[in-house]
This record gives C-alpha cells, sequence and structure tokens, in this order.
C-alpha cells in the first residue's frame, strides 16, 4: 500500500512523506497467526495523478496537481524496499506557485525488526532538507540512528511500528472483521524525530467482484480480480503535541481502498484546509522471489 504522502502545510508547502508499501509492527506482536493470515504482498509499481479535491475558506491553496510514483519490490524472507517519489504543485494566488519535490527509499526487514530509510525534499529546485537512518528492534525498544539531518541516537518504546507492517496489520485488522486500529509508527518523516499515533478506520469488506465506483486501471489488473478490498481512512496524530481539552485534531488524514495484498487506489489527502485526491493512472505487477 502506497503510505500516506504529507504536506506539511499551506504556508509552509514542505512536503514529507509518510509513504509507502504500508505501515505497522511491533516484533512482541508479531505471530505466525498474523502472517498467516494476510496475503503475501503485491511487488508492484503504480503512478498516481494528484488533483485538489477541494480547500476551506482559509486556505491559501488555490489549485494544486501533481504524481506519484511508487515503486515495492521484495518479499517476507528478503524483506521490502519501497522508492517513492511525489512532484507536487501548489497554486496560492497571485501567479504564486510552489514546486516540490520529495523522494524517498526504504527497507523494512520481513518481521518489521530492521528499517532503513533516507528521505530528500526539494522545493523550488533548491534542497530543503535530507533525512538519512536506520532503526532497530531488540528487547524492549527501538534504537534510532540518524546521519541526517544531523547524527543523533535515541530510542522508542517497543510499540512502535515501521510502515510496511503497518499496512500488514490493517489487513489482518480488517480480515479478522475489526473496524478500529490504534498504532505508533516511526517512518523517519519530517526531521527524523517524529513519531505519530495513527487511528485506522475499517469499513466493511468490498468483494472482489464489486467493480469500483469510480473506475481506474486497477478494474483491469488480473492481480487484482477477485481480490477483496476495504475502504480505510488513517488519521496521523502529532505524538508530542499535549491536547488540552481531551481531543486531538490529526495533523492529516488518508483514505483509500485496500487489497488484501496491500495495493491500495482511491486515495484522499485531507490535510485539514485542503484536500487532494490521488488517481492510480498506472499499474504494474512484478515477480517476486518466492521464499525458500
Amino acid at each position: 500500500m502506497l503510505r500516506p504522502i504529507r504536506i506539511s502545510s499551506a504556508q509552509g508547502l514542505a512536503c514529507s512523506l509518510v509513504l509507502g508499501g504500508a505501515l505497522w509492527g511491533a516484533a512482541s506482536a508479531l505471530q505466525p497467526a498474523l502472517a498467516a493470515s494476510t496475503a503475501p504482498f503485491l511487488a508492484h509499481q503504480a503512478v498516481y495523478e494528484l488533483s485538489l479535491q477541494k480547500a476551506s475558506g482559509n486556505a491559501s491553496v488555490n489549485n494544486a496537481r501533481g504524481r506519484i510514483l511508487y515503486n515495492f519490490t521484495g518479499s517476507s524472507c528478503e524483506g521490502y524496499t519501497t522508492e517513492f517519489r511525489q512532484v507536487s504543485q501548489l497554486d496560492t494566488g497571485e501567479d504564486k506557485a510552489t514546486l516540490s519535490d520529495l523522494r524517498s527509499t526504504s527497507w523494512e526487514d520481513g518481521e518489521g525488526k530492521s528499517y532503513r530509510f533516507k528521505i530528500e525534499t526539494r522545493m523550488n529546485d533548491s534542497s530543503t532538507g535530507s533525512v538519512d537512518g536506520v532503526a532497530e528492534r531488540s528487547g524492549k525498544s527501538v534504537t534510532v540512528k540518524l546521519k541526517q539531518p544531523k547524527a543523533k541516537t535515541f530510542t522508542l518504546d517497543s510499540e512502535t511500528v515501521f510502515p510496511t507492517e503497518q499496512v500488514r496489520r490493517i489487513v489482518a485488522a480488517a480480515k479478522d472483521g475489526k473496524s478500529l486500529l490504534e498504532l505508533s509508527v516511526y517512518d523517519g518523516s519530517d526531521d527524523g524525530e517524529k513519531v505519530y499515533n495513527t487511528l485506522s478506520v475499517i469499513g466493511q469488506a468490498i468483494p472482489g467482484e464489486r467493480a469500483p465506483s469510480t473506475p481506474d486501471i486497477t478494474a483491469t489488473s488480473d492481480k487484482l480480480k477477485g481480490l477483496a478490498r476495504w475502504p480505510v481512512t488513517v488519521s496521523y496524530y502529532d505524538r508530542s503535541i499535549k491536547s488540552t481539552t481531551g481531543e486531538q485534531t490529526p495533523v492529516y488524514s488518508m483514505s483509500f481502498e485496500l487489497y488484501e495484498n496491500g495495493v491500495s487506489r482511491a486515495l484522499v489527502l485531507d490535510y485539514n484546509e485542503f484536500v487532494i485526491a490521488g488517481a492510480m493512472a498506472k499499474f504494474d505487477a512484478k515477480d517476486s522471489k518466492p521464499c525458500k
């Protein structure tokens, strides 16, 4: 599954990522029954065309367009590699526009114990930041070692999960008939130190024989025909912000239809002040080496 792509704000217009093959997994909760309950993730490449769906009266965004290129390969035995690029242009009125280019590469082992990531953001052809690091799970904690933006080592609690395992957890919860799932997720985005609390709301399963209400390239794919999918909304909350009212507004949320093999379609990215839709324009399934 494509993991959420976050545009930090209409004002800053800095793009950062929560991308990719998917999202979660504390090693302590990885049980054989969980792995057996989900189909193998499908190696694939997808292109999503982005457009502005709506903007609030307070938003400074008049229009948005762009494209996401998403490449997901690997298996549970060799780990999962995700390559992601998002190019977006936000028009803010008075003939002003900001062009952002976000590139990310990550690798996560099949048990959610190790995660490597590199993220680079450019704004109007100028570099605005890079994040490079690795996270390793051992015992009752996760140790993160950053090379960029500055050398730093810190620990996260053992319940924190990485992106690909997150998706596995969502699919497993959906197949178990659960409608809510809470997880803390670390993906290396922002300055590499951010952890998000997430709430996933999972709708009723959509039978594989039911065509999408808004047709796209997935309707003609032999790899997706007949597969069940679920409407999912994942809300991301900044763990470092403490609410004084008991209720916290998500930094952003992402809605999509998730197939049981990890592919996602019909993206809707809600940044509170504006909403961006992502329609799948291209989809190519790839071969994976079978686990020995």
